[in-house]
């Protein structure tokens, strides 16, 4: 949500009313005893979150391993003179004019002009400054601040709305006097880096994008270098985008756009900006994520007003922007419901069409109580009752396992059937396919366990969209760590596959709560996976090179080069109980792994080499804990 919405969203009265309550004695003797109880629900939340003390220290370390790293975040990463210079002489192959929308309401002197020469100094000169002023009377020096600066660079266009319209509304005034191909938004106290809008032209010239967005950091005020979150994003990701609007600051993106979507809508005032960007991305042909910190989000005591819960219209904003967004494009009825994350980042219900039958299937070999645990959880816990389970039985030596096999004769859902030859899991798998009838199809491991009743609806909801391929669900360890979150690809030592957040806690939000919403992966686990039929059969299932390891991920980027998004959810939870502290493989096992990854690393080179795109290049690949690389 944007900071603007802080202020200049809001009705006059709702800012009279804020604007009241701080002014009072009793609110500013208020400030110890706030601070104080703020302190201690952000140390109950990190104990909770972290898994404890040990998890706090940890996180800790962390921060401030990060808290030396960005400085070269700040002013340290501005232009030197020869940079600037060439950055300046660069001359693009398209003629772009940048129309840089700023709606203003009551700005503050220093947070203006800080503002304004921010644009004034960047490297690329073809811009102009739209700035609708909705100030009230009480603040016409923003008026007149404004008028100064018109007077000395005419690229600024400076207009005073007599009445304040809204957020929604002052933009739209600033659009209406832009004159530019290209239109870029910017909050009024906010500030960007002298390069910002040399990256989006060069983005935009380079990879015929028509909508650019780049990462962020909020820092303190007045200090730029005070830096206290650094944002790096996922390259565009709509799934993301519908459960919070993590693409926020910086966007820019051709006028034409507008003509399609409309202008911003004052009855989504409080999270215009997210409804806003869902309509920009949909019809975008070509959103382009430049993976660098090029806007400065300003944090400052004025933005107090939130601290006292009266900003639950903006909530509701959200929820309404996403819930209409995908009925007026997709004409689908979904539930937009807050997260324990934040209030603004949400779980979407999609609706489950008909009942169809969802096949899982088990390989197995021995590990009686494993495949017990598993089949019971399913039979005794799952909401969703229309599906098959076919246990692939591969090579048992243990008389157990095939007593409980006559066990499961007595269940009707439950055939067992035999695969005869070597192991080779990807084999295995395709084999328990050819013998299941549904139109859905779980691969899911049998030393896995139900968690949450409604597991397969969580994944169903997903696999049943027509853009989505595999559907995977959130795993942990007995010790209640995650194990699986998603998968990166390049991420771990052999620069393969990596599982993210591996072994956080199992409250833990995640970075910038990615642990909370369902989310765009390039990869999830085949311990746990749901995919189409008809999805899996036009990749040619799992590939059979694969023997032991990787064959899941193969199998994802099969299906997003065929087109398709895989999702991870954490609405869908399991138990995986694989050995937490096995180790590395060793002897021929071991040989075995790097073939397969030097195999993986061969047939996937090219995506390798362009990185995860959800994941961020200032990411390390050798933590999975989202650590700013070094």
């Amino acid at each position: 949500m944007s900071k603007e919405n802080k202020q200049a969203d809001l009705p006059e009265h709702r800012d009279k009313r804020f604007d009241a309550v701080r002014d009072t004695w009793y609110w500013k003797l208020s400030k110890p005893v706030r601070v104080v109880v703020h302190f201690v629900i952000r140390t109950r939340n990190a104990y909770i979150h972290y898994g404890g003390i040990k998890g706090m220290y940890k996180r800790w370390k962390q921060k401030k391993g990060e808290a030396a790293k960005r400085v070269d975040f700040g002013t340290k990463s501005f232009p030197n003179a020869e940079e600037r210079r060439r950055e300046e002489e660069t001359v693009f192959p398209r003629e772009i004019k940048i129309s840089v929308l700023v709606p203003l309401y009551n700005t503050p002197e220093k947070f203006l002009r800080e503002m304004i020469e921010s644009v004034q100094a960047q490297t690329y000169k073809n811009w102009e400054l739209c700035l609708a002023d909705g100030s009230d009377d009480k603040h016409q020096d923003v008026g007149e601040i404004c008028l100064d600066y018109q007077k000395k660079d005419q690229r600024i266009v400076y207009k005073k709305i007599e009445k304040n319209l809204g957020i929604s509304g002052n933009t739209n005034v600033c659009f209406s006097m832009a004159t530019g191909n290209f239109i870029g938004l910017f909050d009024h106290d906010d500030v960007m880096h002298p390069s910002l809008l040399f990256e989006c032209v060069k983005t935009v010239c380079e990879k015929d994008a028509d909508y650019v967005y780049t990462d962020e950091a909020t820092f303190t005020s007045p200090n730029l270098d005070d830096l206290i979150v650094l944002h790096f994003k996922p390259d565009y990701s709509p799934d993301n985008l519908r459960a919070n609007n993590y693409i926020c600051h910086f966007s820019m993106f051709d006028a034409d756009l507008l003509k399609k979507t409309g202008l911003f809508r004052s009855e989504y005032d409080g999270s215009q900006d997210h409804d806003m960007i869902l309509r920009l991305t949909e019809e975008a042909k070509n959103v382009q994520h430049i993976p660098k910190i090029l806007y400065y989000w300003r944090s400052h005591p004025q933005s107090v007003a939130a601290d006292i819960g009266a900003k639950t219209y903006a909530i509701d904003a959200a929820k309404r922007a996403v819930h209409d967004h995908m009925r007026d494009y997709y004409g689908i009825e979904v539930e937009v419901e807050s997260t324990r994350a934040f209030p603004t980042i949400f779980q979407i219900k999609y609706p489950i069409t008909g009942t169809p039958l969802v096949s899982i299937v088990i390989p197995n070999k021995d590990h009686v109580e494993d495949l017990r645990r598993c089949i019971q959880s399913i039979v005794n816990k799952s909401t969703w009752t229309n599906y098959e389970i076919v246990v692939v039985e591969n090579n048992s030596k243990e008389q157990s396992i095939f007593d409980y096999y006559k066990e499961l004769e007595a269940l009707p859902q439950v055939q067992v059937v035999t695969y005869e030859g070597e192991f080779n899991y990807s084999r295995i798998n395709n084999f328990g396919v050819s013998k299941t009838r549904g139109e859905y199809l779980l691969l899911l491991n049998n030393d896995t366990e139900v968690i949450t009743p409604d597991w397969m609806e969580q994944l169903l909801m997903y696999a049943q969209r027509k853009d989505v391929g595999a559907a995977g669900a959130k795993l942990y360890y007995g010790d209640d760590t995650i194990q699986h979150a998603g998968v990166v690809i390049g991420l771990g030592a052999h620069r393969s596959a990596g599982h993210t957040h591996y072994k956080m806690p199992r409250q833990h939000l995640g970075y910038m709560g990615r642990l909370c919403y369902a989310q765009d992966v390039t990869a999830v686990t085949g311990a746990c996976l749901m995919v189409s039929r008809a999805a899996y059969d036009q990749v040619g299932g799992l590939d059979e090179s694969f023997t032991i390891s990787l064959n899941d991920v193969d199998f994802c980027l099969k299906l997003r080069e065929a087109g398709y998004l895989n999702i991870f959810t954490p609405f869908a939870e399991l138990y995986h109980y694989e050995s937490k502290t096995r180790g590395m493989e060793e002897g021929e096992k071991l040989r075995r792994y790097e073939r397969e990854c030097a195999h993986f690393r061969e047939k996937w080179k090219a995506q390798l080499d362009a990185g995860d795109p959800y994941y961020n290049p200032n990411f390390s690949l050798d933590y999975s804990d989202f650590t700013l690389r070094f």
